[in-house]
């Protein structure tokens, strides 16, 4: 048995008390990859394949949660520190991710960092720190909107960010439902969804469950609010936006099996580095305290704030994907090469395909930055991913399929790295097994990082992460359908060009 209770004392930050209580003056901002680890020893429950597990010790836990904790020492480093964090009005030194950007050269910054980020991890983590603060950037930013619905929103608001930034704080978000019957209403059964069951001068309670909350068991606190799909809601106490730390009392995880922690024998497994372990969470009668509260009731303003929030985080979300373009693109000529088809005209196609890609990615990001504006509440915001988001999800899987044509059964069949650990068997795989110009052993690791990517369980979900993260690709083409400016306009003009006259009197 795991003692759950157990807690280390990082500034006071694993108390529940510090927690509700928005705790900034012991806040010692960026992580350490130390520290990091430290906090995550807080009473949290996680469930995974019928444990109760304490993710700082768990096989399928240590080696993720080790990688994220090298990135919080990574962004320490000279010449890293200085792009990817500045020094807060309360003397911290804060993650760019937090930064909030009233000018067009403060919003490149933040897109500076963003690269920063993804181009460490190669687009595999697309739930990294950087996005969900984010969205927190846009929940500020939003707050004169909540203030209309009761000033005491926006002043939670205020409060909450300057401790998510003092603190760095870790975030995952949570906001569907969970997939149970979606032919029911939540006026059939109440279990559908997550609602407010509780209510006084303190704050709610709160009842039900949240997906898919990404990286959560690693995170400090969830965001929770709804998407476009859930916003309108039927019943009022169905709409609430509100922060939650992860060791809550009433509130438990329970993670998807990992696919973390697996092979012994092949260190370099992509999910050992870039494993998020989504997570459905559970809320039994979980108080949340009103300064944590952000928004109740008022459907019409959770859906519009859903975009809101989000505009900085969704470009995020697409400079990561450029990043994943770049790696897959990598990959892909490494392979190529390594069996002797790179120059073969198909294979040549295929490349330039993938290139392709990635140029109209960087295009579009530069695109997209370059019609940044007022958001009418303060802060410049990137230009909307709409197109980007649509078109992401649409080619997707032809990354795969172009992968895995090149790679050919490369991807199926290898040796993997204790095999070259016997010398008679070492000799028998370099005389077989080699490539063109290339070991056999160099060979086994491009085909590895192949497989990951392309056969097994982290690249198929990658692909479905691609598809739905930005939301449902049909309702985002449904949406972007009527978005684009001056469509009526277009319409009338071509109208009035190449309709039929109207036939002369005899």
């Amino acid at each position: 048995m795991i003692d759950l209770l157990e807690k280390t004392t990082v500034a006071g930050f694993t108390s529940r008390e510090a927690k509700n209580k928005l705790e900034r003056s012991t806040a010692q901002g960026l992580w350490t990859g130390e520290r990091l680890i430290e906090s995550l020893r807080d009473g949290r429950k996680v469930y995974h394949e019928g444990e109760l597990v304490d993710v700082t010790k768990h096989p399928n836990f240590t080696a993720p949660l080790s990688h994220l904790a090298s990135l919080q020492d990574w962004q320490h480093k000279d010449g890293v520190r200085e792009a990817v964090s500045f020094e807060t009005e309360s003397g911290v030194r804060a993650s760019m991710s937090y930064a909030l950007p009233h000018t067009h050269e403060e919003l490149e910054q933040k897109v500076a960092a963003s690269h920063e980020w993804m181009a460490a991890t190669h687009g595999l983590m697309p739930r990294l720190p950087d996005f969900m603060s984010n969205v927190m950037v846009g929940l500020w930013d939003f707050r004169e909107r909540l203030a209309r619905v009761n000033p005491d929103f926006a002043e939670s608001v205020e409060a909450y960010y300057a401790y998510c930034r003092d603190n760095d704080i870790i975030l995952t978000h949570a906001i569907g439902d969970p997939q149970m019957d979606r032919s029911v209403r939540i006026t059939e059964n109440p279990d559908m969804a997550l609602r407010v069951v509780e209510r006084s001068s303190d704050g709610i309670v709160v009842r039900g469950a949240k997906q898919l909350a990404t990286l959560a068991p690693y995170c400090h606190d969830a965001l929770v609010y709804l998407s476009p799909t859930y916003a309108r809601r039927e019943l009022p106490d169905y709409v609430c936006w509100f922060s939650v730390p992860m060791n809550a009392e009433g509130l438990s995880m329970l993670a998807r099996p990992s696919m973390a922690g697996r092979r012994a024998g092949s260190p370099h497994e992509l999910a050992d580095r870039f494993e998020e372990h989504d997570a459905m969470i559970f809320f039994d009668d979980v108080f949340i305290p009103k300064e944590r509260v952000f928004l109740l009731d008022d459907a019409q303003t959770a859906l519009d704030g859903f975009w809101h929030l989000n505009r900085w985080s969704l470009y995020v979300g697409q400079i990561r994907f450029y990043h994943r373009l770049r790696f897959m693109l990598g990959v892909a000529r490494l392979a190529a090469r390594a069996i002797g088809v790179s120059e073969f005209r198909e294979i040549k196609s295929d490349l330039g395909e993938l290139a392709q890609y990635c140029e109209l990615s960087r295009l579009g990001l530069k695109a997209t930055l370059a019609e940044s504006d007022p958001t009418g509440y303060g802060l410049i915001a990137p230009g909307s991913t709409l197109a980007l988001d649509t078109y992401a999800a649409q080619i997707s899987g032809r990354l795969t399929e172009i992968l895995t044509k090149i790679s050919g059964s490369g991807s199926v069949m290898q040796a993997c790295a204790v095999d070259f650990a016997d010398e008679g068997l070492a000799a028998l795989i370099e005389r077989y097994m080699h490539g063109h110009k290339t070991s056999a052993k160099q060979k086994a690791a491009i085909f590895h990082l192949v497989r990951n990517l392309v056969a097994d369980s982290f690249g198929g979900r990658q692909h479905i992460y691609e598809l739905w993260n930005r939301g449902d690709p049909v309702r985002n083409r449904m949406t972007l359908a009527d978005a684009l400016p001056d469509l009526d306009q277009l319409e009338q003009n071509i109208l009035e060009e190449f309709s039929f006259a109207e036939p002369k009197a005899q």
